[in-house]
């Protein structure tokens, strides 16, 4: 193996190793000698007496370099001379040995790298070898291999040297560094050759300084060759050592021989540098600034971040956001329009009201008692209830009144009571009270109607509202001079009814006085014009007082006389003699051998009250309103053709004409009849139907067959308030004229003195009609429970213009029609014929025969 130094290896180096090229430990040639001068130990040529070197036996032998080659680099054994120097003699080094320039930092501790106008000119100043390359740089590998070596001898310098100074081997396998020993005068160094100068490195204490006398002196002025003590070497390579390690680059690969310092000899484990002192150390204020500013630029730049999300990519979104929080939407109410019976008298009308309310949490404790009274008194509530709104101090709103007249609502604004608000809006009135207050129906808190007219034609009427955008603040208030959309609002149209309000409120008085007399559950009274059928008076008892629908029980809210239904009894038989003539089964002179019973399937049927068997005409028995011969005649009629005319007079199906609440019946299908049902429905059990729809049959005979559906509603106004009529209802013919007049005279006969319904005549008119008593069905008990008393008939008899049916349910005091009902029908229709200034037709009853026998 090779035993140069190389450039700063390991322990392994001979001589104490060389720096790198051109560097501090680099050995110089001098001018007369071919050889190469060695480091000397210690790095200052203070080793033995006269610098022995190796014995000649230890020499290597050395090659002569090619200067033909250009790959034959001095990095051989030649190229560091026989003691491993680092990169042999430099072209700088000519100058005599004993001379060197002296430096200012001999003693003064670790040096400095010279600057470059510090350097020496030339090519040895530059740092370049004999070669011409630069000094201190190796090629790659080679440079790597030094590298390597230094950090060996990094790792083995803690080791304990042999005696003698010979190391352990290093990573290129030579003894240990005698560096140490020859330093101390021990032998092992290299003999210098005469005429070589002394060598010259960084690793020494300094450069070689001439003495007065020319010869070279080392860095303490002692003469480079004279022996010094031991404790001068050791001083020596000591601050060798601290030179070199305070010299290092960091292109050098070990601790002081890249620099060219010398290390010291191996002196056993190294111990740990002694521990600094701790000092106190003051906090920097540039660093503290520095930490400061980069804190409030993060937080600066949060801020911008955020600045620009909202003010340039969200700016729409908020801008949105705000106008929602800001812009309310404040709905314009409409006018509903009015109802109005045919003469144009209200019946419902809207005005403007208030609605009073109050913000609990503004009204101080002390003062609610006394502001408690004040509203009470006002509103006309209790003041229990105004007292408890006022203790819900839980809310900021308590709605105290609705539909307060402006007045009222303006006194109590006056009065100062804390928080008490007031907003425009309209109230409902019914100026007639309760009168046909289940025909008109009642509006709900939202202005919606819940029943009557006022629900059937609640679009109509309701009109559209309109609504406005507001900025308001944050109380709720207006914001002034700010910009506001607005939509006007679309009143409603105006109703008006077939409704008479004077016949209306004598029927609805007639028939509540003969339901509390009577103890009836309830009555009804219906008034149709025989030529229009529009409806004149629908009347119902007990009625729904509409100023106080709120407190009414629901069974009020229904308009019965379209609702209820119920089996009508013998007022039906009109329609069995309708058939029984139009199937020209028989004539009103027919006459039949009439007993009080008659036998159908399982049952035993009788007339109303005993008798003999006796003979009577189709007349006489519609006049007596006989069951039996009413069942006689329906037997030559047939089921099937007996239900296609009570199909044709409308049972069965729901009225036309717009009537709230109306109902179709009950008309079961004659293929399912019962034995007994093909006898009972000829006079009236078996079927049901409503007293509207009652009424439409007599209207049709009066009518002279035709039939017209009923109407309601005269007619509405347009958006121009101009009353615009209702088309006619629709007309289809039933029977024949010449039926309708036969059965009127029939229903003439029954008013007569031998008729049920003599009650019902009216002195100076000629009245036509029929009593109907009938078992009553209770759907609560489901079974036949009680009776239902009724009547229904037309006057003039001879020229007909008004039809009365009255119906009392369930009377308790007495349970014939022609008994309960009669009487009301007379009242109502003697009214009616005043009211419409009907006169007397001033004809003679034309004479009949009523019984067998005339």
């Amino acid at each position: 193996m090779r035993e140069s130094g190389g450039r700063g290896q390991g322990p392994g180096r001979g001589a104490g190793g060389a720096g790198s090229q051109g560097g501090p430990g680099a050995a110089r040639r001098t001018p007369g000698g071919p050889g190469r001068t060695t480091r000397q130990s210690g790095g200052s040529g203070r080793g033995g007496p006269s610098g022995e070197g190796r014995p000649p036996s230890q020499e290597p032998p050395r090659r002569r370099r090619d200067p033909d080659d250009p790959l034959d680099l001095p990095f051989g054994p030649e190229a560091f001379g026989p003691a491993g120097d680092a990169r042999g003699r430099s072209r700088g080094d000519d100058r005599p040995a004993g001379r060197r320039r002296p430096r200012d930092d001999d003693d003064a501790g670790p040096r400095r790298a010279p600057r470059d106008d510090e350097r020496p000119r030339g090519r040895a100043a530059q740092g370049r070898d004999d070669d011409g390359r630069p000094r201190g740089r190796a090629p790659r590998d080679e440079a790597d291999r030094l590298r390597g070596r230094v950090q060996g001898r990094d790792d083995d310098r803690g080791r304990t040297a042999r005696p003698g100074g010979a190391g352990r081997p290093g990573p290129a396998g030579r003894t240990g560094s005698a560096a140490g020993s020859k330093a101390a005068g021990q032998p092992g160094g290299k003999a210098r050759r005469p005429g070589d100068e002394e060598p010259r490195g960084r690793g020494q204490d300094g450069p070689l300084r001439r003495t007065p006398s020319g010869a070279p002196r080392g860095a303490a002025g002692a003469p480079p060759g004279g022996p010094r003590g031991a404790a001068g070497a050791r001083q020596d390579a000591a601050r060798d050592r601290d030179g070199a390690a305070a010299r290092r680059t960091p292109h050098s690969g070990s601790r002081g021989a890249s620099r060219g310092g010398d290390v010291p000899p191996p002196r056993g484990p190294r111990r740990p540098p002694p521990r600094p002192p701790l000092v106190l150390r003051l906090g920097n204020p540039r660093r503290r600034i520095n930490i400061g500013l980069i804190g409030m630029t993060f937080v600066l730049s949060i801020f911008a971040g955020r600045l620009i999300q909202m003010q340039g990519l969200d700016a729409k979104v908020y801008e949105a956001a705000a106008a929602e929080q800001r812009v309310q939407t404040v709905a314009i109410p409409a006018k509903r329009g009015s109802i109005t019976d045919v003469k144009g008298h209200y019946l419902a009308v809207t005005r403007e009201a208030r609605d009073l309310s109050i913000d609990p949490t503004k009204v101080p404790s002390g003062k609610r008692a006394e502001v408690a009274s004040v509203l009470a008194q006002q509103l006309g509530k209790s003041e229990q209830e105004i007292a408890a709104k006022l203790a819900r101090t839980d809310t900021r709103y308590q709605l105290l009144a609705r539909g307060v007249d402006p007045f009222v609502a303006t006194r109590l604004l006056q009065a100062k009571i804390p928080s008490l608000a007031a907003k425009k809006t309209y109230r409902r009135d019914y100026p007639a009270g309760d009168l046909a207050g289940s025909l008109i129906g009642f509006v709900g808190d939202d202005g919606t109607g819940l029943g009557g007219i006022e629900r059937e034609k609640n679009e109509l009427l309701a009109g559209r509202d309109g609504k406005m955008r507001v900025e308001t603040g944050r109380d709720g208030q207006q914001i002034p001079m700010t910009s506001s959309e607005q939509t006007p609002p679309v009143d409603g149209r105006d109703v008006r009814l077939t409704i008479d309000r004077d016949i209306q409120w004598a029927a609805q008085k007639s028939i509540a006085d003969q339901v509390k007399k009577s103890g009836a559950d309830s009555g009804t009274v219906i008034v149709m014009d025989v030529q229009t059928a529009q409806i004149i008076a629908m009347a119902n008892a007990p009625e729904l007082d509409l100023n106080n629908w709120r407190k009414a029980p629901e069974s009020s809210f229904v308009n019965k006389a379209a609702s209820v239904v119920f089996e009508p009894g013998s007022t039906n038989k009109v329609i069995t003699a309708a058939a029984a003539l139009e199937a020209k089964v028989v004539t009103p002179d027919t006459v039949y051998r009439v007993p009080d019973r008659i036998k159908c399937a399982d049952q035993v049927l009788r007339d109303a009250h005993s008798h003999k068997t006796e003979p009577m005409t189709f007349r006489q028995a519609m006049a007596q309103s006989s069951n039996v011969a009413t069942v006689m005649a329906a037997r030559k009629v047939g089921s099937e053709r007996l239900h296609a005319m009570l199909k044709a007079f409308g049972f069965g199906s729901r009225p036309g004409g717009g009537v709230p609440g109306a109902e179709a019946g009950l008309l079961p299908d004659y293929k399912k009849w019962s034995g007994s049902q093909n006898c009972t429905v000829a006079y009236g059990q078996g079927v049901s139907v409503t007293a509207l729809q009652m009424a439409s049959v007599y209207q049709t005979i009066a009518n002279g067959g035709v039939k017209i559906e009923p109407q309601i509603v005269a007619g509405t106004t347009d958006e121009h308030g101009r009353f615009v009529p209702a088309p006619p209802g629709k007309q289809t013919r039933v029977v024949s004229e010449t039926t309708a007049k036969e059965i009127t005279t029939m229903l003439e006969s029954a008013v007569g003195e031998e008729g049920t319904g003599q009650l019902a005549a009216i002195d100076g008119y000629r009245v036509a009609g029929k009593t109907g008593t009938a078992n009553r069905y209770d759907a609560e008990l489901g079974r036949y429970d009680g009776y239902t008393a009724s009547f229904a008939g037309f006057a003039p008899a001879d020229k007909p213009r008004l039809v009365v049916l009255s119906v009392l349910q369930n009377p308790k005091n007495g349970h014939f029609g022609g008994q309960l009902a009669a009487p009301v029908f007379k009242d109502v229709m003697t009214f009616a014929i005043k009211s419409k200034k009907i006169p007397p037709t001033g004809s003679a009853v034309s004479p009949v025969r009523v019984g067998a026998g005339q």
